[in-house]
């Protein structure tokens, strides 16, 4: 038994060995399979070679785990709250019963670990399997979560499920169809553009991604699909199906409102749409159009200066951090960098830098790639490659124009570096971006790109890195508990465990989240203030993880402890900090 957990037999020889299939029906099967992607057993049942009740009574052979008939339970609300529609959709099972130590989910893939895993930290419980066949687990789905498009639609406001429906009411008699593989008609596209059902389409996705607090929305061309979908605090969700008939006005409506060329659909094109809403407020979304292989994909970052959170002290710094970080950007020259994947809040950390440095007695100067908001007091200066406008020679060129702070939008490679630190160390203060894991592998990344170790430890002041993690809706909060165990793995102390208390939104409901147990998000950081000890290492050659352990000594809080700092606050869930940090040992 436990054989076969750890090393399933394949299901083709159980059913062949025991004379259920033969061994032509195999062959068959197996390249009906690699046709379609689906799973064997699967496609064994689709074909009529076995029943239901045969795959499931294999697929616990197969893996050695119990087999369930998901017709005989009826499954609780407590129980379904448990695990979120979404998950139970990704990793296609359902919950059927839970203790309070212990939960059992019915999967069609027992040997996903990765799904038990994450079910493991979401619940704080452990996790039993059982096994049933993937067409029963969607029809349970279906039954208890409900059916498929009510999920897909999960996020859609009541208010506005009406005006959707007409505005696809609309679409569908709306008539324009362009072939892939013929020549595209530019007279018919741009009376496409202009008719009021495309607008109206294009109208409602911009709007509504406001009023649901979307940071980016992405139009997705697919060959028998068009999709739209929001990323609301990090997530990206499923919000619209327009028809896919409608991909090339759409995406040339965009075009045209961001005064891009609707001619061009074989490059890249990066534009700009500003509008006004409600009250005066004014948005401006940063529009990205790339040509994929069924249409032009377009991805809108949207801008809205009102929801522009620019002070330090509500960023979400531990006291001892803003104090280090506001120690390092206050010195009259060097360089700090703020590190961190794509969307993790670089930019918003180094914009409210400079408005709590800003004063009339200095000249700021910045170079970026876009510039994303206008600050006032501050020179910036858009980078553009295309035309030799690089980061570098904005760097250049800066040092002609008498400045005391400088910020560089990203190091990308040894140039840039290079003029920057050389700027650091000539009596300039320098504020910049870098792409790496954490605070440490900085370091590795400057010496990577040819930078000398002494110029190093003779420019930085620190180096930050932050991610951004989801915040517990406050209206739908409620205490969670959470196995000892799963908290200790996190790296709380085993003294701390009886006094832990966590929290999670369960969104039932909830209007506020729109159903998601989240609402907003705030920067976990992690400041390695670069001291004389730890020059010292760099200077020896210490690796990133000699260094790492160093500023642990002298007391740096890492992205995984700031995050537990909030989780003990009752801030965030430890889904997210699992998602978002990495452990410390």
């Amino acid at each position: 038994m436990k054989e076969q957990k750890t090393m399933p037999r394949k299901m083709g020889d159980i059913l062949i060995k025991e004379d259920v299939i033969n061994l032509d029906q195999l062959k068959t099967a197996l390249e009906e399979q690699r046709s379609s992607g689906k799973r064997l057993g699967e496609t064994l049942l689709n074909m009529g070679y076995i029943d239901e009740h045969q795959l499931v009574a294999y697929l616990s052979k197969q893996y050695g785990v119990p087999a369930v008939n998901l017709d005989q339970f009826d499954i609780t609300p407590d129980v379904l709250k448990v695990i979120p529609r979404e998950s139970a959709i990704k990793h296609k099972l359902i919950p059927i019963s839970k203790s309070d130590e212990t939960l059992v989910v019915a999967m069609c893939d027992p040997s996903n670990i990765f799904a038990v895993d994450d079910l493991k930290f979401a619940t704080g419980r452990n996790v039993e399997v059982v096994v049933t066949s993937e067409r029963s687990i969607k029809k349970s789905i279906e039954k208890y979560y409900g059916s498929k498009e009510d999920w897909e639609s999960s996020l859609k406001a009541e208010e506005s499920d009406v005006v959707v429906d007409q505005l696809l009411e609309d679409l569908d008699e709306f008539v324009l169809e362009i072939h892939e593989d013929a020549d595209i008609d530019l007279t018919e596209l741009s009376k496409a553009t202009e008719e009021a059902p495309v607008i109206k389409l294009v109208n409602y996705i911009l709007t509504d991604g406001i009023r649901r607090g979307a940071s980016d929305i992405h139009i997705e061309p697919y060959e028998k699909d068009l999709r739209v979908r929001y990323r609301i605090d990090g997530v990206l969700y499923d919000i619209l199906r327009p028809p896919t008939k409608l991909k090339n006005a759409v995406s040339s409506r965009i075009k045209v409102m961001s005064n891009l060329d609707i001619a061009e659909r074989r490059l890249p094109q990066d534009g700009r749409i500003k509008v006004s809403i409600g009250g005066g407020k004014n948005i401006e979304y940063r529009v990205s159009v790339i040509p994929t292989l069924f249409g032009e994909k377009v991805v809108m970052r949207i801008l809205d200066k009102g929801n522009l959170q620019l002070d330090l002290t509500k960023l979400g710094f531990e006291q001892e951090q803003l104090n280090s970080f506001r120690e390092s950007i206050y010195q009259p020259y060097g360089m700090v960098l703020i590190t961190g994947p794509t969307g993790s809040g670089k930019t918003t950390t180094l914009y409210s830098s400079l408005m709590d440095l800003n004063k009339s007695d200095l000249n700021i100067s910045t170079a970026e790639d876009p510039v994303e908001y206008s600050l006032p007091g501050v020179n910036q200066v858009q980078v553009h490659e295309d035309i030799g406008l690089t980061f570098s020679s904005c760097l250049r060129s800066f040092l002609r124009q008498d400045p005391d702070i400088i910020l560089v939008g990203e190091v990308r490679d040894y140039e840039t570096a290079e003029i920057a630190i050389k700027s650091a160390l000539t009596g300039h203060l320098v504020l910049s971006t870098l792409h790496t894991n954490d605070a440490p592998s900085t370091i590795t990344r400057l010496l990577n790109m040819g930078v000398e170790p002494f110029l190093v430890t003779a420019s930085l002041n620190s180096i930050v890195a932050q991610r951004l993690v989801r915040k517990i809706c406050e209206d739908c909060k409620e205490e969670f508990e959470v196995a000892p165990q799963v908290l200790i793995d996190l790296g709380i102390s085993p003294k701390e465990v009886s006094d832990f208390k966590v929290y999670k939104g369960f969104g039932e409901g909830c209007k506020t989240c729109s159903e998601t147990g989240y609402k907003g998000r705030l920067a976990v950081y992690e400041v390695m203030y670069i001291t004389e000890e730890l020059k010292e290492f760099i200077l020896s050659g210490a690796s990133a993880l000699e260094i790492k352990r160093e500023a642990i000594r002298q007391g740096m809080q890492t992205l995984r402890t700031s995050a537990l700092t909030k989780l003990k606050a009752g801030l965030t869930t430890t889904e997210e900090v699992v998602r978002n940090t990495s452990s410390d040992d």
